[in-house]
């Protein structure tokens, strides 16, 4: 059995996530920020610990980390959103975004580090977006922050791996979560038309695959694309 920490584990994606390690017998801990409500619900369902951190702020995350003590696994799935014109969005909001979406990546990495040192072992899943890997019009700014999670990856990896410690990517495509709450269903439905399987994503496509990297051995520095074929 494994502790397996996830980030913005108490909606979407993370709740998925939180659902299927606890699952498998995995002692879970989620990070949420907001929603207590949401998170405590998802505690009571999956046995899993719920801790309230804002992985922007560095000393709440240390905190946090020393509440769970030893870490096997780590899931960065803690992410914000916004959608406009590069010109509209305002200085707050572009450090809010690379707050929580990059720097929290730092905080969290740092915070779990002396664990997996001490074993000379550990897995860490960063979570993207297809929009990282292409960009999107009017996501500038988000597109802007999964890019630099999928380069900050990478350079993890190589700088991990010699301490064993593997370091990989998910680049979810369309899923369906809050993220997609303001878009219209005429426009989901094109876009899972413009995929090669012919639907958009659920948050458990994207667990499974984050499952899968947790026991691939022999995987890391990758970005594994969950997108449906939408972006090949």
């Amino acid at each position: 059995m494994s502790n397996v920490v996830i980030t913005g584990g108490s909606r979407g994606i993370g709740e998925a996530a939180v659902e299927l390690f606890s699952g498998k017998g995995h002692r879970v801990f989620f990070l949420y920020e907001k929603n207590h409500d949401a998170a405590r619900a998802v505690a009571e369902r999956t046995g899993a610990t719920a801790i309230c951190c804002d992985v922007a702020d560095g000393e709440a995350v240390n905190a946090a980390f020393r509440q769970i003590g030893d870490i096997d696994v780590l899931i960065l799935n803690a992410g914000i959103c916004h959608y406009g014109l590069m010109q509209d969005i305002s200085e707050a909001d572009w450090d809010r975004l690379f707050a929580v979406n990059v720097k929290g990546i730092y905080h969290c990495v740092n915070a779990a580090m002396p664990a997996f040192l001490k074993k000379q072992k550990g897995c860490v899943i960063t979570v993207s977006s297809m929009w990282g890997q292409v960009g999107a019009s009017c996501e500038a700014a988000y597109s802007a922050t999964k890019g630099a999670v999928i380069a900050l990856t990478k350079a993890l990896a190589q700088e991990l791996g010699p301490s064993g410690i593997r370091v990989n990517c998910i680049a979810p495509g369309v899923i369906r979560t809050d993220m997609c709450a303001n878009v219209s269903e005429e426009t989901m439905t094109q876009l899972a038309a413009d995929s090669c399987v012919g639907r958009n994503g659920t948050p458990m496509d994207v667990a499974q695959a984050m499952a899968y990297l947790t026991e691939a051995e022999f995987v890391t520095g990758q970005v594994l694309a969950v997108n449906g074929g939408y972006v090949i």
